[in-house]
């Protein structure tokens, strides 16, 4: 500028209104359902951290802890045989698609009774049975597959919703945009879950993203959107519910901007030096989904000896699946022959 100072980009839009989970409409089975599969997940994913400490799981490793809130409001909204695709923070979409920790954990391990029998790792499994279409490695990749699986949908006039989940790290790739043109041109029946868990690869999104409101980011498209608090499951559900009917009316695409949170670093060797330790801490007291939702539950009648039982549920799938993992035998060589070739 001309009296040397610097032009100041307009700050980031707020957050959406904080609701409390008890103002939101869950019925007391919805919040053991949704509590069972959160911890499911933070417990699945604090171990996994404690299996690659100890050298059992190698290679690339992204931890989902936080944002436990997001793919499991979803998963509640879908009816069976909804496709559910992903990036390569993928636990928590598996386990929340109903595949089994054992599997799971055999896989980041690298062993034969894993979901790819040991040769996909953290980054590419996949279930037809569970319809969950995989984690991919390369950024933004399963946003083009899911738009595809929309297509199969719309082609086949079956009734199903994809849901496609990247992150705000993605947002802005090329082939994000090609696939919202595609899907509303189409009216494909895709919903797409931005999980803005504010940082990508040590960058913040502030940084990195000129969009104020990620959930606009369809509208020239004519894509519907809405910003929703990624931590608090109630509010994830609603809005899912609301764009999956959208969906499935045949309406076309939809996109949801689920504002959330990552604890841990980008991946396993990253030490998140990019954020203060306070601003860590304040998210985990402040907006835990898990610990809002146990309030909720107490609030609501739920006994706390209910809520303890569902704990040690979680515990023990944890540790069996730990356990299973490391007694599964290694892959055979063989296996490198295997799945390289489609034949009819």
């Amino acid at each position: 500028m001309a009296d040397g100072t610097q032009a100041r980009r307009p700050g980031r839009k707020a957050a959406p209104a904080e609701v409390a989970l008890t103002e939101v409409a869950l019925t007391e089975a919805e919040m053991r359902e949704a509590f069972r599969t959160m911890l499911l997940i933070r417990r699945f994913e604090e171990r996994a951290g404690q299996l690659y400490g100890m050298g059992l799981i190698g290679g690339f490793c992204h931890l989902y802890i936080g944002q436990e809130a997001v793919v499991t409001g979803v998963q509640m909204a879908l009816e069976d045989g909804d496709q559910v695709i992903t990036s390569y923070r993928d636990h928590g979409h598996m386990l929340a698609c109903g595949m089994a920790p054992r599997g799971v954990m055999a896989e980041l391990t690298g062993r034969r009774d894993g979901y790819s029998r040991g040769k996909g790792g953290s980054m590419h499994m996949f279930s037809r049975e569970r319809n969950f279409f995989g984690g991919h490695g390369i950024v933004g990749a399963q946003v083009s597959l899911g738009t595809g699986l929309g297509f199969a949908n719309h082609y086949r006039g079956n009734n199903r919703v994809c849901i496609t989940y990247f992150g705000e790290g993605a947002s802005n790739q090329g082939q994000v945009y090609e696939s919202f043109n595609l899907a509303a041109l189409m009216q494909l029946p895709v919903v797409y879950v931005i999980e803005n868990n504010r940082y990508g690869m040590g960058t913040s999104v502030d940084r990195a993203s000129a969009s104020r409101d990620l959930s606009h980011n369809g509208a020239p498209w004519g894509i519907p959107g809405e910003q929703v608090d990624g931590m608090n499951v109630a509010a994830v559900l609603a809005a899912a519910r609301r764009a999956v009917a959208h969906g499935r009316a045949g309406k076309g695409p939809y996109l949801l901007e689920m504002l959330t949170y990552r604890y841990r670093g980008h991946s396993m060797s990253d030490p998140a030096k990019y954020r203060t330790r306070e601003e860590v801490s304040r998210m985990r007291a402040e907006h835990d989904p898990i610990d809002q939702l146990r309030s909720a539950m107490l609030a609501a009648g739920i006994p706390e000896d209910e809520i303890k039982a569902i704990e040690d549920e979680g515990k023990r799938s944890v540790q069996d699946a730990a356990e299973f993992a490391q007694a599964s035998p290694e892959p055979d060589p063989a296996e490198l022959w295997t799945d390289v070739l489609a034949e009819d």
